[in-house]
């Protein structure tokens, strides 16, 4: 057509000037053209692009856009009426379902039912009629699918033909097709059989552009249960035959059929419309993807663009055709191995050490084995099953182990005491970082910090070995300490038993012991104050322990390293012993413990008492008051030395640590003297107990605050002498004697 019209234009251009006008016609068609199908090569802005749900992809169009340009390509207009798409171009109103681009060009529409229907009275007296005439489209776009639609015909006594095509060597149309009926009752007519009793059906051929349905019929009389034909093209699936349709209301009842449709030359009768190899070159070309290939129409004379294999979209756009991600969608395009999405397509193969029979798309991938590769697996797999049953069997017997070590250390007695934490070996490992940050030497092995999953500081220590002999007391000494709280007692938290030798978890004390304290660094200044605090805190601390049952308990070791101080110097006793609580006088066969605080009634007799623990705190309080060691200057007792001073001068005086030896605090240092060296007597009898040792210090403390210092004669405090040594019960119970002190650590937990 373009160069058609090209030719025409050269050729007026040759005429004379009257006929410039005719000539400029063509001119201007062409340049139109041209610029029609540049400009709908593209979705414009502003098209409407669906209508009552149903999408409208190009070259279908409804309306113009923004600028004013038809969004459609000749032919292939739809309009939007009340939110309904229609075909234009067409005799009848028909609504459009679905347009379609890809894989198929189809348009799916709904068609009316054809019918006619007669008096039953007489022979052949028409009532009513309507043929279902209807012309497509006068463009020549669209032709009824022979591949996807039906011709049904239903009713008694009839045959009906469908013409179609424009008039052709004489005939009125160039297409027949049609079927014949017959029933003589309606007990003939079954639903779902339509093979010529009541309701026939036949395909259509090719290239049909319109529809008009004859009728020609026998007589209807006394056919009341069939009085009317009907005749309906419809989609292939979409109509089941009923004996009720024999009565069905035609007037409002509509069928769905598929039109295909391509670019065509747009003269319906015209069978020289370009095909693909004559449109390739044209300027009017329609595909214009670079993704896009031609298809000659099979349904009538034209073409149609399809995307390539490997693209999907709409070929009719520029880059409309996109690729296809296949390896997302494995269920359309299927991998039984390894998938690489290319352009326009995808790989797929077998992963390493597999391979499959065919096409891995297709046929499944195996493992590819040779015979050296079967024995290197079936060795690697038999040492693979001997490592892993070897690591089973030793973790057994690493279990098995950890639970004789549980049961052998009281475990299920322990298990149950309130108040008591049980720590996994492992989880002592978290807790102290595999033994990362060590404190120093206790009474029994090396002590750790650690850190709890709550954060809290505590202190890991070893306690006494566990055997069968000494579980039950070893068991009973744990649960004692467990119930046992007082602020000046260092408080277990749990243990772990899990170990040839079981490991104590203490609260954790910030500022070691008081040996540290006094001994460590003398830069550190202590007030009188802080001392009082001190001692009194530990008096109260043995008071505790000496009173915690009907049984006394023993500490048997106390000294400044067994007197830990917390961050506020808060004083908290520390390794009081593990043995067992006894009920009698307790004789001990060896004598253990720091030998400038232990009792010399005990290490005679052997005899451990609560009075013993009134001596070795005398010594203490000697210390406090000093600020000297036990033994100093290599050989000197400091008992030994205060009380040669004591008793030549009356005083201790000259002993007195002199960042706190102020006149105005004289008076209660020497009390405090006097203290200690009432409790440091040799006679058991004339030791005061821990309850007077621990008031007499209160009253020390408080006539300090309240001034009472030197207006009062030395030996008296309070409404107490120091003469005035109430007698002490008998003790009944006794905690072992605490292990040699090792002054390498910074406390005795």
């Amino acid at each position: 057509m373009q160069s058609n019209n090209l030719a025409s234009a050269v050729a007026c251009l040759r005429n004379q000037a009257a006929m410039a006008k005719a000539c400029l016609l063509p001119v201007l068609l062409m340049a139109a053209l041209a610029a029609t199908v540049e400009s709908l090569s593209t979705l414009n802005p502003g098209c409407q692009s669906s209508c009552g749900g149903v999408d409208v992809p190009y070259p279908f169009g409804i309306g113009t856009d923004r600028g004013g340009a038809e969004c459609f390509r000749p032919g292939f207009r739809i309009d939007c009426v009340n939110n309904t798409p229609f075909l234009t171009g067409t005799t009848q109103v028909i609504p459009v379902l679905q347009l379609s681009v890809m894989p198929r060009p189809e348009a799916r529409v709904m068609l009316p039912v054809a019918w006619i229907c007669y008096n039953t009275s007489t022979w052949s007296e028409v009532t009513g009629e309507y043929h279902g005439v209807v012309d497509f489209n006068s463009a020549g776009v669209y032709r009824i699918s022979n591949s996807s639609n039906e011709l049904f015909v239903l009713g008694c006594n009839t045959i009906i033909f469908i013409n179609s095509g424009r008039p052709s060597r004489g005939y009125d149309h160039s297409y027949h097709a049609g079927c014949i009926n017959y029933c003589k009752d309606l007990q003939s007519v079954q639903d779902g059989a339509c093979s010529g009793i009541g309701c026939c059906h036949v395909d259509i051929p090719p290239g049909l552009t319109d529809n008009w349905m004859r009728f020609y019929s026998f007589s209807h009389q006394g056919m009341e249960f069939s009085p009317c034909e009907y005749a309906f093209i419809v989609e292939k699936g979409n109509y089941s035959f009923l004996a009720a349709d024999l009565h069905m209301d035609a007037k409002q009842r509509k069928m769905p059929l598929r039109l295909d449709w391509a670019i065509r030359d747009g003269n319906i009768n015209s069978t020289d419309s370009l095909t693909c190899s004559q449109a390739a070159n044209r300027q009017e070309y329609t595909c214009v993807s670079k993704n896009s290939e031609c298809v000659d129409a099979t349904n009538g004379p034209g073409y149609f663009c399809t995307c390539k294999k490997g693209y999907e979209g709409n070929p009719y756009l520029r880059d409309g055709c996109i690729n296809i991600i296949e390896c997302d969608r494995l269920a359309e395009f299927p991998c039984n191995g390894k998938c690489e999405d290319t352009e326009g397509s995808y790989i797929c193969t077998c992963h390493p050490g597999h391979t499959s029979n065919g096409d891995p798309k297709i046929d499944p991938c195996h493992p590819t084995f040779t015979l050296a590769a079967k024995l290197a697996l079936g060795i690697t797999l038999g040492v693979s099953f001997l490592i892993v049953f070897l690591l089973l069997a030793f973790i057994m017997i690493q279990k098995r182990k950890l639970d004789e070590l549980f049961e052998k250390n009281g475990g299920k007695i322990l298990q149950n005491v309130k108040g008591l934490t049980i720590f996994t070996k492992d989880g002592l490992k978290k807790i102290t970082k595999d033994n990362s940050d060590f404190l120093g030497n206790g009474s029994f092995g090396k002590v750790y910090k650690g850190t709890l999953s709550d954060n809290t500081l505590v202190a890991v220590k070893a306690s006494i070995k566990v055997d069968e002999a000494t579980k039950a007391e070893f068991t009973e000494e744990v649960e004692i300490q467990t119930y046992m709280i007082h602020k000046n007692i260092l408080k277990l938290i749990g243990c772990c038993l899990e170990v040839d030798v079981p490991v104590l978890v203490y609260e954790f004390a910030a500022n070691g012991s008081l040996q540290d304290t006094l001994h460590g660094n003398r830069t550190q200044k202590i007030t009188l104050d802080s001392r009082l605090d001190i001692a009194i805190g530990s008096a109260e601390g043995l008071r505790y322990m000496h009173s915690y049952t009907t049984q006394t308990i023993r500490h048997g070791d106390v000294k400044p390293d067994n007197i830990l101080l917390d961050d506020k110097l808060t004083p908290k006793i520390s390794d009081f012993g593990l043995s067992k609580l006894l009920k009698g006088e307790y004789f001990a066969k060896t004598v253990v413990g720091c030998m400038g605080y232990i009792d010399p009634v005990f290490m005679k007799t052997g005899l451990l008492t609560q009075k013993s623990d009134v001596y070795s705190f005398g010594a203490v309080l000697l210390e406090l008051i000093t600020r000297k060691k036990n033994v100093y200057d290599e050989n000197c007792s400091l008992i030994m030395e205060y009380q040669k001073v004591y008793e030549k001068e009356r005083s201790g005086r000259s002993m007195f640590d002199k960042d706190i030896a102020n006149e105005e605090d004289m008076v209660i240092l020497e009390e405090i003297g006097k203290l200690a060296l009432d409790c440091l007597k040799e006679n058991i009898e004339d030791r005061p107990d821990m309850t007077e040792v621990a008031e007499r210090l209160v009253m020390i403390r408080r006539d300090k605050k309240f001034g009472k210092k030197n207006n009062r004669k030395a030996h008296h405090i309070g409404n107490i002498t120091m003469d005035d040594s109430p007698s002490s019960t008998e003790v009944r119970a006794i905690f072992s004697v605490a292990s040699m002190a090792n002054h390498n650590f910074s406390g005795n937990y």
